[in-house]
């Protein structure tokens, strides 16, 4: 982590620090109450910092998309305000209903030591997403100087992510640092052997770290439906199966330069329908007939997954196995997750769909780390520059 720290900012006491946090959680459609709490958590270690040192925080976040006016009414922070104030019970926190404006700026501006001023979604304003320089200038006047702590959203330029740091001091919170430290030492120093697990639903999704990856691999375990469209370019039949048609030559491609690194499933768990109610078999690989789909990897993959898992030094997760989110066909992700706990190596699941499952049946606390970026730890994994990272302040630069 060669970017300059909390540490690095020496007396912070009576300042105004604008903090960016990624408190996009995920809620329930209906109430609106938070189903996932881990961001919020995550980045209480930067905020506890700041306040022991007598800061005055402003924190900001984006949630969601918001495309329209009822979005903005849909995607509040304020059930995160009320989150807030049960989890910091002695500090007294306020929120401020614009991100921006006079009121906002007058809310910052008669906060005390130890405050906290919680800001409305960043997105409920267009010039977030589009890095708009008056935007951000904006965000600028309610901090004296700038901390992102905001892995989840460090590979997007947008204003309180990239354009802010034009204007203040800009330095990385204790997540960010976490994040970059231990996904960086994962891939440039691993304990070897290093094994990626990689799921999801379509090759084209993952190519980019597929290339990026391969050359730093010992193993990489293939399954979700992107496992599919390389085994009908084995020559296997997949039924209804997902197949990504676009990603033929690329399949071909590293079956030719990385066989020996790929490890396929040899059979899978396969509906005649995608519901969890559909009629069920299992099937060895290549072997799907038509009006059905291969929905998880089989338990004999499981078992050859295990096999190199156990040998492992270093295990990097990217992505479910299989349609987890329905119980049926969440038994191969479930049997990995178990292998992986088992093991010795250093264990790192890369945030998205691959964290939400691990979380949800158990395994969070048996993980070395669990990445709060999906999109941000895929894109770091790939090998690509982060703007959010790349804004901040170089470690050795005097901070005033």
């Amino acid at each position: 982590m060669e970017k300059a720290t909390v540490r690095d900012l020496v007396n912070v006491e009576g300042k105004r620090i604008l903090l960016r946090c990624d408190l996009n959680v995920p809620q329930d459609k209906n109430t609106g109450a938070i189903l996932d709490e881990t961001r919020i958590k995550a980045s209480l270690a930067t905020i506890k910092y700041l306040l022991e040192r007598g800061a005055r925080l402003v924190v900001c976040s984006h949630l969601g998309r918001v495309k329209t006016e009822e979005d903005k009414a849909k995607y509040t922070l304020k059930p995160v305000f009320n989150r807030l104030k049960e989890l910091l019970p002695d500090v007294k926190i306020s929120f401020a209903s614009e991100c921006v404006g006079p009121e906002t700026e007058k809310m910052a501006n008669t906060l005390k030591n130890g405050q906290i001023l919680l800001l409305e979604n960043l997105r409920h304003f267009a010039g977030e997403s589009k890095n708009d320089p008056a935007f951000a200038k904006q965000l600028s006047l309610l901090g004296e100087y700038y901390v992102n702590d905001a892995f989840g959203a460090a590979h997007r330029a947008h204003a309180s992510t990239e354009g802010v740091a034009k204007f203040l001091p800009a330095v990385a919170g204790f997540l960010l640092e976490k994040e970059i430290k231990i996904l960086g030492e994962a891939i440039s120093n691993p304990k070897r052997p290093l094994t990626i697990i990689m799921g999801g639903k379509k090759v084209s999704d993952k190519i980019a770290l597929i290339e990026g990856i391969l050359p730093l691999a010992d193993n990489i375990l293939i399954g979700g439906g992107m496992s599919y469209t390389f085994c009908k370019v084995q020559g296997g039949e997949i039924g209804n199966s997902i197949f990504d048609e676009p990603s033929v030559d690329k399949c071909k491609e590293f079956l030719a330069t990385a066989k020996n690194k790929l490890v396929l499933p040899i059979d899978s768990v396969i509906a005649d329908d995608f519901s969890n109610d559909a009629h069920i078999d299992v099937v060895d690989a290549g072997k799907i007939p038509n009006g059905w789909e291969g929905l998880d990897i089989g338990p004999k993959t499981v078992e050859l997954f295990g096999s190199y898992i156990a040998k492992s030094g270093t295990i990097i997760w990217n992505g479910p196995l299989g349609a987890y989110e329905m119980s049926n066909f969440s038994n191969g992700t479930h049997g990995v997750a178990e292998h992986v706990t088992k093991s010795n190596a250093i264990t790192i699941v890369g945030g998205g769909d691959a964290a939400s499952a691990v979380t949800v049946m158990g395994f969070a606390d048996k993980m070395t780390h669990i990445s709060t970026g999906g999109g941000a730890s895929l894109e770091f994994l790939e090998g690509k520059q982060l703007p959010g990272v790349l804004a901040l302040l170089e470690k050795n630069v005097k901070i005033s």
